[in-house]
């Protein structure tokens, strides 16, 4: 059985190696940095940073992504009954620095949002190339979730809550708003039981690919 090289990347380009290079496991590369040069170059490529405090950088890039058709998103009786209740409201882009924090703070002692991801991303946020989506019980915060746009893709990072429901009522709220912008999808990168009941799906990577390219078109920044 052929050995599968993991690729090392140095700071002195942004560029990665063929995404299909990335093994089994979808690990492609470590080394580099998080310029947001490299990661939308990474993500425009379907990679992303992935990696535990005090490890080096892992970019890693899945062959099966499992992914949300805006549209398509599962709005359950219960979760539509308390939208009807107008008892939380979501925002879009307000307190993105406070939700990217407390996705980190909910998952202290299992998470992969280093201090260094953490300024990245906030980074990426004041350059357009992030969104978030808050949650809140009168002025307080609850629940969120952030990602990365480009174009009309959403790559979702973090999401977490303080209350019930309130993840879901902001995954809800993040698709209707990017449907009705025309975007293409929302990769969750991975799987898990609770996307599923709200509407993931996994796409083959070759399927993956074509909706990643008809997505990024342009470079665009997110516009509210």
């Amino acid at each position: 059985m052929a050995s599968v090289s993991i690729f090392i990347l140095s700071h002195d380009s942004n560029t990665f190696p063929p995404s299909e290079f990335a093994d089994d496991s979808g690990l492609l590369a470590i080394g580099g940095d998080l310029s947001i040069e490299r990661l939308l170059n990474a993500y425009a490529n379907g990679i992303f940073p992935w990696y535990n405090p005090g490890e080096v950088i892992q970019w890693w890039c899945p062959k099966e992504r499992f992914i949300i058709f805006p549209s398509c998103i599962h709005v359950s009786r219960k979760m539509r009954k308390i939208i009807n209740k107008n008892s939380l409201q979501t925002k879009i882009n307000s307190d993105f620095p406070l939700v990217i924090n407390n996705c980190k703070m909910m998952r202290e002692n299992e998470t992969w949002i280093t201090a260094e991801m953490e300024f990245a991303y906030n980074k990426l946020f004041e350059a357009g190339y992030a969104l978030c989506v808050s949650v809140y019980d009168n002025e307080t915060l609850v629940g969120g979730l952030y990602g990365v746009t480009i174009g009309k893709c959403f790559f979702g990072e973090s999401m977490f809550t303080r209350t019930a429901n309130a993840s879901k009522l902001a995954l809800i709220h993040l698709c209707e708003t990017l449907s009705a912008k025309d975007f293409l999808f929302v990769d969750c990168q991975f799987h898990t039981e609770h996307l599923e009941s709200m509407g993931g799906q996994h796409v083959p990577w070759d399927e993956y690919k074509r909706l990643l390219k008809m997505g990024l078109t342009t470079l665009a920044k997110y516009e509210s």
